[in-house]
């Protein structure tokens, strides 16, 4: 592995003017100095990988618990996000498999300004009292 760095350090430094991009790559002594740099900043690198993979792990919620004050003030998720999961969950129910986007924004927008004003119930409650199928 060494001297693949080396040698890719040496291919860098041949390519590259010296002091490119504000540094030199250390090839006057054989790549060490890109060696040195690499041992010191890979393991952050890693653990800062490590970290976003983790920040982004997969999160489950019971959507008939959320709230329309969770909602609106984006507790558990962006809102857009939740509208989009109803809108399918809904949709499927009916066997609707057609997305009409401009109803879907529409209706995005319908259940926030609702939910401004009844941030005691659920998103649930809203969506099935503005958009329930008429009889």
């Amino acid at each position: 592995m060494r001297m693949a760095l080396n040698s890719m350090a040496d291919l860098i430094g041949r390519n590259l003017p010296k002091g490119s991009f504000g540094l030199t790559l250390g090839t006057e002594h054989g790549g060490k100095g890109v060696i040195k740099m690499l041992n010191r900043v890979l393991p952050s690198v890693v653990l800062a990988a490590l970290a976003v993979s983790a920040a982004q792990a997969q999160v489950t919620m019971d959507v008939s618990k959320i709230t329309c004050e969770q909602y609106i003030l984006f507790k558990v998720a962006d809102p857009q996000h939740i509208a989009i999961w109803l809108s399918g969950y809904y949709n499927g129910k009916r066997n609707n498999m057609v997305v009409d986007v401009g109803q879907l924004k529409a209706n995005a927008e319908k259940l926030m300004r609702y939910c401004e004003t009844n941030i005691k119930g659920t998103v649930v409650e809203a969506v099935e009292k503005l958009f329930a199928p008429e009889k």
